[in-house]
């Protein structure tokens, strides 16, 4: 009787292999806590404006139509930044791309500072979005790429978890700075933080194996062995055969028949959820003046919002290991629906609006958290920035249409409990797209 062929250890296997099945080590730990740090930094860039919408209204005397168009600009350039900047990094590497989006980001918020017009102001948002919106699409495929197969669920919730943190913590500093100064001082914050973390991923990130495995150059292995080298993993022998069907990093890839479904739920459920999710972040602080508090206090309702964001990604990050994260999303979602309704009713005090949003932000973000996990599972090597930065960057449009049409809503005569009604459906059609995904055909589940 012929022997058995002796198992295959993590040692013996290609690269990909190999660190999906070997423990996490400090650097691999190290780029998923920098890609956090970098959501973040994504969190805060985005809420600036939000932060900033009081004092914006008031200097230049603008109604709540021309404000939601100007809440909206940045998510719109983030919307083609996804898409755009996600299939480059597919191309040229998530590395360069982090770095090129940083300078943008940086810039974009120091622009900020200098602008006089509302139009202007809405330029220089739509060009600070292209940058934000392409880090979105590369840190969820690096966090993917970086972990090991183990932990990938958990590690992309927490990366998504990043975004509510950053908007805590900026938030707080954004309100002390609205306490005492203008709001263009939120803007020099946001371009100082922002220009402080480009030589951070100069120095701590490096290429993913998982891009220069898909690009196979010639030296590819080479190139490979010194990334696993950094890591602390012991060298690989070959590169993995690649099947013949194995996807191109190109838009068409994400519309081949073993993706389009996938592709097309998937981005249906981040537009429809995102709207609700972008109508709490972006009206809060204006609503909550509009009920006669100061621009300080409301984005203390925001923070709040956020803090409430933060712990529902906590949780779901968490309970990944327990219950499969496509059922997690759908249960999330149908309670955001239930809770930006409530919001829609307010509350007699400033700590009864706290709560609320807390709650709403709680739910809709654990919502956003478990999507980025999905499509880190959904998409392969080969087009998952891209495949990410398509779903992003068309569910961008529903973040956009969110305050714009809110804006338009209030400008029209509806009330908060009309508007928040409507508006919060946007979670119920996203959970609907999620139940009618296939996990046994798919990876997300």
């Amino acid at each position: 009787m012929t022997p058995s062929p002796p198992a295959r250890t993590a040692r013996d296997s290609d690269p990909q292999t190999l660190l999906a099945q070997s423990p996490m080590k400090p650097l691999q730990i190290l780029v998923v806590a920098l890609s956090i740090a970098l959501n973040a930094l994504d969190g805060f860039d985005v809420l600036a404006i939000s932060f900033a919408s009081p004092g914006i209204a008031s200097e230049w005397g603008i109604d709540r139509g021309a404000l939601g168009i100007v809440l909206s600009m940045e998510l719109i350039g983030m919307a083609i930044g996804s898409i755009l900047l996600g299939n480059l990094a597919d191309r040229i590497g998530r590395r360069p791309t982090v770095l090129g989006c940083l300078i943008v980001m940086a810039g974009g918020m120091a622009l900020a500072t200098l602008a006089s017009s509302v139009t202007m102001l809405g330029l220089i948002r739509f060009f600070t979005g292209l940058g934000i919106g392409g880090m979105l699409a590369c840190t969820n495929a690096i966090v993917a790429e970086f972990s090991n197969a183990r932990h990938r669920n958990l590690a992309v919730a927490i990366m998504a978890s990043g975004y509510p943190m950053g908007a805590i913590l900026g938030g707080s500093m954004a309100s002390s700075l609205l306490a005492d100064g203008s709001w263009r001082d939120v803007f020099v914050f946001g371009a100082i933080v922002s220009a402080a973390f480009l030589p951070l991923a100069w120095f701590l990130l490096p290429e993913s194996i998982g891009f220069h495995d898909q690009r196979r150059r010639p030296d590819a292995l080479e190139k490979i062995n010194a990334v696993l080298a950094r890591l602390g993993h012991p060298p690989a022998h070959a590169l993995a055969t690649r099947a013949q069907s194995a996807p191109k990093a190109s838009f068409a890839a994400l519309f081949a028949p073993g993706l389009l479904r996938s592709t097309i739920l998937l981005t249906l459920a981040y537009f429809c959820h995102i709207m609700t999710f972008y109508f709490i972040l972006k009206w809060i602080p204006k609503i909550v003046v509009d009920m006669g508090y100061p621009a300080s206090q409301a984005g203390g309702v925001l923070v709040w919002a956020n803090v409430g964001g933060l712990l529902g990604a906590s949780l779901l990050s968490f309970l990944t290991y327990r219950i499969p994260v496509r059922w997690l999303v759908i249960a999330a979602m149908v309670v955001s629906t239930v809770m930006v309704t409530v919001f829609g009713q307010g509350q007699a005090t400033l700590g009864g609006l706290a709560t609320i949003a807390g709650a709403a932000g709680f739910f809709t973000n654990a919502g956003v958290v478990g999507l980025y996990a999905i499509f880190a599972r959904a998409f392969p090597t080969e087009v998952r920035a891209g495949g990410t930065g398509f779903v992003i960057g068309v569910g961008r449009g529903g973040a956009a249409l969110g305050p714009i049409l809110a804006g338009f809503l209030f400008t029209a005569g509806f009330g908060l409990a009309e508007v928040a009604m409507l508006m919060a459906s946007g979670s119920m059609f996203g959970a609907v797209a999620v139940f009618l995904l296939r996990p046994g055909r798919n990876r997300e589940a």
